[in-house]
């Protein structure tokens, strides 16, 4: 009597149905990754454990790291510390911080790496590509760095994109990310009349987007409001026909080639930009969003919502464990 049972998981979907009777494990606290706020707060648990300098701000590196779980903060703040050590300062800096975040973003970086003037042109094109068709797409998510840089295991360029904190994705968004992560292949096309097979990951990355979109999310007209989610994709045992099958891979090319046009459109409206950011990274190599400002200007989309902070005050939620419970204080 008056022990409680704890245990985690991150299957719940697959536990034994015993075992969630009333009595044992009935009692569930789904724990999601943390929001801006809640970045914010476990950034402030880690950096008590490093020395850093006056300029640095929670808040900040909260805005820079969506998606980032609470063991991947305390991973940033310990890679950048090391890196503060390894050229003896005596705090750690936001360099450090924006060096942390591209290495476990991106991987090593590979100083050592030769790559040929040609194909370092190529790839210049193609980080330019992926940078100008965010630029320029109203619902793409704010561009903050591109780089050259080879990185990690095949990684020899990435555009950093700073995403919205959104929990529900209407489709003109979906549409503009796929435009955006074919801006890279396009760019390719349209300078040199030729591609390479540096957008393979571009590729895998918007066929997955492209079948959500129509065969789990329902935003196909010819498909309809259907959504095969979860349920069974193998040969011998198919949630649709195969006319269904049929019809989703066409759609799924046609909507593809759609972005792909595009973007390839816009690239050539904006050919001039495209070559100006192009050619600054063959010189500099990494341009951060304030470079690209200088270079073609401000983004004609206002981006500031994305940076608020929003200050959750103290409010009184009801517990819902018995029916006439008190609310609780939390």
């Amino acid at each position: 009597k008056g022990v409680i049972l704890m245990a985690a998981t991150n299957r719940p979907d697959i536990l034994d149905n015993a075992l969630m009777r009333p009595g044992r494990f009935d009692r569930q606290i789904g724990i999601d990754r943390p929001d801006l706020v809640g970045r914010e707060a476990i950034f402030k648990v880690h950096l008590k454990n490093i020395k850093v300098s006056e300029e640095m701000d929670a808040a900040t590196l909260a805005e820079k790291t969506p998606g980032f779980a609470g063991a991947e903060i305390a991973n940033v703040c310990n890679e950048a510390a090391l890196v503060a050590a390894r050229n003896n300062k005596k705090a750690v800096e936001m360099s450090d911080f924006n060096y942390a975040l591209d290495r476990v973003i991106g991987g090593l970086e590979k100083k050592n790496k030769i790559i040929a003037p040609k194909e370092k042109e190529i790839i210049a094109y193609h980080e330019a590509g992926h940078a100008i068709c965010g630029w320029f797409l109203e619902h793409a998510s704010p561009l903050v760095k591109v780089t050259i840089v080879p990185r990690g295991v095949g990684t020899l360029g990435y555009a950093q994109y700073l995403p919205k904190e959104e929990y529900i994705t209407r489709t003109e968004a979906l549409l503009d990310r796929m435009t955006m992560t074919l801006g890279g292949r396009a760019a390719e096309k349209i300078v040199f009349d030729k591609i390479s097979t540096g957008a393979q990951n571009d590729l895998d990355q918007v066929t997955k987007m492209a079948y959500s979109m129509i065969s789990v999310f329902g935003m196909n007209d010819k498909v309809g409001n259907v959504s095969f989610y979860g349920m069974s994709q193998d040969n011998f045992n198919k949630p649709y026909s195969d006319e269904t099958a049929t019809l989703i891979d066409d759609e799924v090319r046609k909507q593809i080639d759609e972005q792909y046009l595009a973007a390839q459109k816009l690239l050539t409206e904006k050919r001039a930009e495209l070559d100006i950011l192009a050619q600054q990274l063959l010189s500099k190599e990494v341009l951060l969003k304030s470079d690209v400002e200088r270079l073609i200007g401000k983004r004609p989309f206002d981006d500031t919502e994305v940076f608020v902070s929003k200050v959750i005050p103290d409010t009184k939620f009801k517990e819902l464990f018995d029916g006439d419970a008190e609310p609780a204080e939390a």
